[in-house]
């Protein structure tokens, strides 16, 4: 079986980003790029760590922590749009024929935000932490070593993507970079990113980039339309009134999974048949297309078919009856009759109860009570049910995809919620055939229970140009420019630093390329 590879459908995707996005765009381009202004963003995150070893993989503010992590930091190797790795802090990389022991030669001559000159102690000490246990980094000169137990030939794609980045801890905590921002000071409640006038791959052409956190979803929208922000975050409901309003919008692959997922802490939940039956029950279609207005997709795997290529094989439609019938065979206690079957829903935010409470009404309907319990998950740690709560045989939960790997990405969502797997299993293979055999035990199982996969949405004001983000959700910002210079803030490191004021270092043409 052939599966679909991520260089293919960045290609493809990439012609299809152009044709949709470009061309409608209702304001002319200027005829070049142009450098200052200050990129104002409005996040729905109410707070964000730019520390690697501090995110949670697959959570929601994990996603949030990463987009401007990437402003700071860089990695070893990166993803262009058309599914091509590119030398970014590493020039060139190398693997034995067993796919254990990996080369990489770092880059000379560049610098971290505090001018220290990048080593490759430097990296091994900021990625040691973030590797899993089967790989060990070392450095010898300017070369970093990763030594596996097992085969990694996706190794590349784990390291282009995620918490992979490289950092300097400075004294007192702080984290230096070599990307093309630099964090400064600001507000409570806000972020300022200056430009980093000695980052190797040239001066980014913006001077600033200004984020406002915590920021409602219907503010924002409003930011935007009333030239207060450049680019925002859209919540799905908003995304036909933005595009009504003329809001050039952007929209990611699905990036995050909401599902079902069951422990034994009620009876009722052990049971595979009742499993089966609010599986059955479920009305996939609704979620997506009414309750996400079509800004999702229903969901029958656990990876997309974008990043595995395979989820096309997968397919759980509703089927009331059946459901009705796998119920009536069931007692009491086993078909939730005697106490209702608690559903918590862990994420916080308004589209997860409203996800929770369809699942109720669904299983309703097939004569299954659930009891919605609403409790939202406080970052940065996972959900901690209080003592006073009852026992909850089935969680709702959402995981954000992170990595580029869809064997990492697995492992990642199978420890999280300890989904074992059997010991015959061969969880080191990359091999597209087995990955789709992993996934299809655990979901013949029952154990987890896809809904949908959600895509992002970025609403953006009419000066932005040149933007040009990937498919899986990277935003490139160091390439965007303002066809209309926002007002910088005023960063007080500019006016003590005479580089800040110097001509701006055009950028490089290519990922690779030294300026």
């Amino acid at each position: 079986m052939r599966f679909i590879e991520l260089r293919l459908f960045a290609a493809i995707s990439c012609l299809s980003f152009a044709a949709q996005f470009f061309l409608p765009s209702p304001a002319p381009a200027a005829a070049h790029p142009r450098y200052g202004g200050t990129l104002r963003i409005d996040m729905h995150a109410a707070s964000v760590s730019l520390n690697p070893e501090q995110w949670r993989v697959g959570s929601l503010d994990a996603a949030a922590d990463e987009k401007m992590a990437q402003l700071v930091f860089e990695r070893l190797v990166a993803l262009d749009n058309y599914g091509r790795f590119q030398p970014a802090l590493a020039i060139e990389w190398s693997h034995d024929g067993s796919n254990k022991r990996w080369r990489f030669v770092i880059r000379a001559g560049v610098k971290f935000s505090d001018g220290a000159a990048l080593s490759a102690e430097d990296v091994v000490s900021a990625l040691q932490p973030l590797l899993p246990a089967t790989e060990q980094i070392s450095a010898s000169g300017n070369v970093v070593v990763i030594q596996s137990s097992v085969a990694v030939p996706d190794l590349l794609e784990q390291l282009a993507s995620g918490r992979y980045l490289v950092y300097r801890v400075l004294a007192g905590g702080a984290l230096a970079g070599t990307g093309p921002f630099v964090l400064a000071d600001a507000p409570v409640g806000h972020l300022y990113f200056r430009a980093n006038e000695e980052t190797w791959s040239g001066r980014p052409f913006l001077d600033g980039i200004e984020v406002t956190l915590g920021v409602p979803p219907l503010r924002a929208l409003f930011d935007l339309q009333l030239g207060k922000a450049d680019l925002i975050e859209l919540s799905p409901d908003l995304v036909p009134r933005a595009r009504q309003a003329n809001v050039r919008v952007w929209i990611s692959e699905p990036l995050t999974l909401y599902g079902l997922r069951f422990d034994d802490a009620q009876s009722a939940a052990s049971d595979v048949r009742l499993r089966e039956a609010l599986s059955l029950s479920l009305d996939r279609g609704s979620m997506a297309n009414v309750l996400l207005q079509k800004q999702a997709e229903p969901a029958a795997a656990l990876l997309p078919e974008w990043l595995s290529g395979y989820a096309f094989l997968f397919n759980v439609d509703t089927n009331l009856e059946r459901a009705k019938e796998l119920r009536r065979g069931l007692t009491a206690n086993e078909a939730a009759g005697a106490e209702p079957l608690r559903l918590r829903v862990d994420p916080a935010g308004d589209l997860a109860k409203l996800l929770g409470e369809r699942v109720a009404v669904n299983a309703r309907q097939a004569s299954i009570l659930v009891q919605v319990i609403a409790r939202p998950v406080s970052r940065p740690g996972a959900a901690s049910t209080a003592p006073s709560d009852p026992p909850s045989g089935v969680h709702l939960f959402a995981w954000h995809y992170s990595s580029l790997s869809p064997r990492a990405e697995l492992d990642s969502l199978f420890a999280a919620y300890n989904l074992t797997e059997a010991q015959e299993v061969n969880a080191t293979s990359t091999d597209h055939e087995q990955l789709y055999a992993r996934e299809r035990r655990i979901l013949e199982d029952r154990r987890v229970l896809p809904l949908i996969v959600q895509a992002e949405s970025v609403g953006l004001g009419a000066g932005v140009r040149d933007w040009m983000p990937a498919r899986w959700g990277e935003w490139h910002l160091a390439d965007v420019w303002l066809e209309t210079a926002s007002p910088a803030l005023t960063d007080p490191a500019s006016t003590a630093n005479p580089a800040v004021q110097s001509s701006p270092q055009p950028r490089a043409t290519a990922p690779g390329a030294k300026p």
